[in-house]
């Protein structure tokens, strides 16, 4: 992994080489806060290029935060509905002990009151 890269930015700083190399006419450039006279034309795209991958950059790690964010959300709403399937399973499985519990002490019970004899 490391070597590929390791030959994309030879390749990229290659390409810009060319860029700059292959367009020596000069221009005048207008920078919105301030007037360059005389640029050449392959820095100016090389700059260009640089801005517009930085950005793109920003931009992309934006939305792969906000992808990754409502990912983590909808898998925590999945644990939270497989906590309450659980916690309902628990509590109806107490609610059944307790009734068969509460069943057998009443069994128990009549079964004791009856062999009273008066003797």
């Amino acid at each position: 992994m490391r070597y590929i890269l390791i030959a994309l930015l030879i390749a990229i700083f290659g390409y810009s080489l060319a860029l700059v190399l292959q367009n020596p006419a000069e221009l005048e450039v207008n920078l919105l806060f301030t007037q360059v006279p005389a640029m050449r034309l392959g820095l100016l795209l090389l700059l260009t290029l640089a801005l517009g991958i930085v950005v793109g950059l920003l931009l992309g790690v934006q939305v792969f935060r906000v992808f990754q964010t409502n990912w983590e959300i909808k898998r925590l709403r999945k644990d939270i509905d497989h906590l309450r399937k659980e916690q309902i399973q628990v509590a109806q499985q107490a609610a059944a002990q307790a009734a068969a519990s509460t069943r057998h002490e009443k069994t128990v019970l009549d079964i004791h009151t009856e062999n009273k004899s008066p003797l």
